[in-house]
């Protein structure tokens, strides 16, 4: 059971140590080591793939093939990350990283050959299902982890940290793909071997996950029933309960998914307009993964000190302001400079959110359902920004140009900002 505050603005017993002090832990740097791989593989992974499907001159695509394409990046966790959570509840995590990203180096090698001998979308799809879907348990057991390696005063700074560089890492990861693309060419063999250069994520987060000792990364208590099925099931209801008892928790499950739902509408827009109407390609794309990186950053700098001086409440509440104002304002002109500017701002709201929702779930929800709720927590949002991709591809004009989109991303941000407020007062 946990014992951690519950209270929306209750901040009590954090402190900021710096990032020097944090880096001096030793098992901290090394889980720090062990995401850094992992989502530099993640990151030059998804842009490769993205690269090959999406501006490939060998290949077509309209919205609704980059659709399936995102519901490809986005939905195995969607389907398997309750299970997978119950699971780093009861599995030695150090032994899951180990493994996981073992087994996902290997797909990765199978998902290289496919594109480079120009497998087909569906094949191509099915194997970024599996291949994401091992990624997004990685990511889980690191956010599981980090309480054993990081004291509970230091959560909120550490997570900051290291939630923000991995970001701006699979940013880079991203960044490598296309400079590898200009190296290698834009065609199905060079966009394999694009690819293909993600396994050496996975490679080097295994590594640094097996310098770990057994157990260091818990979980501490571990409850075997005779049936492991049963317990899996049962972790699903307990990991949901405790998300909905835990007011922190629930309220910012609400506010995240708003934003991501805004994001994916944004996210499908910007590559139409990109390749369509402005013309810019994988270039274009390039700079507005490069400003999102930037906005993660920054977010990662300043975020851990908005909390401290408004309260994590306001802070989240802020940032979701934010994100309606940027996708509104910015985003209803539809030209280059100001996609670019909704990009940045986008990405700094969204992070802001999710920090205070990292932090909330790491200090107020107890170490045996911990694994459980962080899965619950990616399959909510990564469902809700599924869903709005795949609607916004119905209805989205072919070049990208639709500003009725633009006031639906806006809704999405207004009414996940009244949600929190009614979810936090209603806990108050």
């Amino acid at each position: 059971m946990s014992t951690a505050p519950t209270g929306i603005d209750q901040e009590a017993h954090h402190t900021r140590i710096g990032a020097r002090a944090l880096l001096a832990m030793g098992g901290f740097r090394r889980l720090l080591f062990t995401r850094f791989s992992a989502q530099w593989g993640d990151g030059l992974f998804q842009a490769g793939l993205a690269g090959a499907v999406l501006f490939n001159p060998e290949r077509e695509a309209d919205p609704l093939a980059i659709a399936a394409g995102f519901t490809a990046l986005l939905l195995p966790y969607s389907i398997i990350g309750p299970f997978a959570g119950a699971l780093l509840d009861r599995w030695d995590r150090r032994r899951v990283l180990v493994l996981a990203n073992a087994v996902r180096g290997l797909l990765i090698l199978v998902a290289a050959l496919a594109v480079a001998t120009g497998a087909g979308g569906t094949v191509l799809f099915t194997l970024a299902l599996v291949v994401i879907g091992v990624s997004r348990f990685v990511n889980s057991g690191l956010s599981a982890a980090q309480p054993h390696v990081v004291p509970v005063r230091n959560l909120v700074e550490a997570n900051a940290l290291a939630t923000t560089l991995g970001a701006v890492i699979a940013v880079i990861g991203a960044g490598c793909a296309v400079g590898l693309r200009a190296l290698f060419g834009d065609h199905d063999l060079g966009s394999g071997l694009t690819t293909g250069f993600a396994v050496f994520g996975s490679i080097a987060s295994a590594w640094f996950a097996s310098r770990f000792t057994r157990g260091a990364l818990g979980p501490d208590e571990v409850d075997e029933p005779a049936q492991p099925l049963v317990a899996v099931a049962r972790g699903l209801f307990d990991g949901g309960r405790a998300a909905v008892r835990t007011p922190t928790v629930l309220a910012g499950f609400v506010g995240l998914m708003a934003h991501r739902m805004a994001f994916g509408v944004a996210l499908l827009m910007v590559v139409l307009l990109m390749r369509f109407r402005f013309g810019e390609g994988m270039g274009g794309l390039g700079e507005a993964v490069a400003l999102v990186g930037v906005g993660i950053l920054i977010a990662g700098l300043v975020t851990a000190r908005l909390v401290t001086a408004l309260g994590r409440r306001r802070t989240l509440a802020g940032g979701l302001l934010l994100g309606a104002v940027t996708v509104i304002g910015l985003g209803l002109p539809l030209t280059m400079p100001t996609t670019l500017a909704a990009a940045l701002l986008m990405s700094f709201a969204g992070q802001v959110v999710k920090l205070c929702v990292d932090a909330a779930v790491q200090r107020d929800v107890g170490d045996e359902l911990r694994g459980r709720v962080f899965a619950l927590y990616d399959t909510l949002v990564n469902v809700a920004q599924v869903a709005s991709v795949a609607l916004a591809a119905l209805v989205v004009a072919p070049d990208g140009g639709s500003p009725g989109l633009v006031l639906a991303a806006g809704a999405c941000y207004f009414v996940g900002l009244a949600g929190f407020a009614l979810v936090s007062r209603d806990h108050a």
